[in-house]
């Protein structure tokens, strides 16, 4: 199902989605609003009004998948609409953060680092 690779480049749309909309809607939004390509191998992050559900679109070799989240209880932390309205782009670990219910700019997480060599 979903991709674990960490390196998959991931986009919020901003402000609310009407979840009536379904993987063509989707489709169409992300190439029309967004300006992206809803065929590469992206995630697109929707969420409603009340932020209490979540379509994700995934396009995956040969169709798309269309995950869907609906909280019983509690919000997601959508991060406010941005001014320029354009998509958010953010990393796997963030969309983990966000689908736990946690803020995107944990203060606690431990930040990422690359070594070139072992002192």
């Amino acid at each position: 199902m979903l991709d674990t690779n960490n390196n998959l480049q991931v986009y919020l749309a901003p402000g609310a989605t009407d979840m009536r909309k379904s993987i063509d809607g989707l489709a169409i939004w992300v190439s029309e609003m967004m300006e992206l390509d809803p065929c590469s191998s992206s995630l697109f992050v929707f969420c409603n009004r009340a932020r209490d559900k979540l379509k994700i679109l995934h396009w995956d070799r040969n169709g798309f998948w269309l995950y869907y989240r609906r909280l019983e209880k509690g919000r997601f932390q959508w991060p406010k609409e941005n001014v320029d309205k354009n998509a958010i782009s953010m990393t796997r670990r963030e969309l983990n953060w966000l689908l736990d219910g946690l803020s995107l700019e944990q203060q606690k997480a431990h930040k990422n680092i690359s070594l070139k060599c072992v002192a």
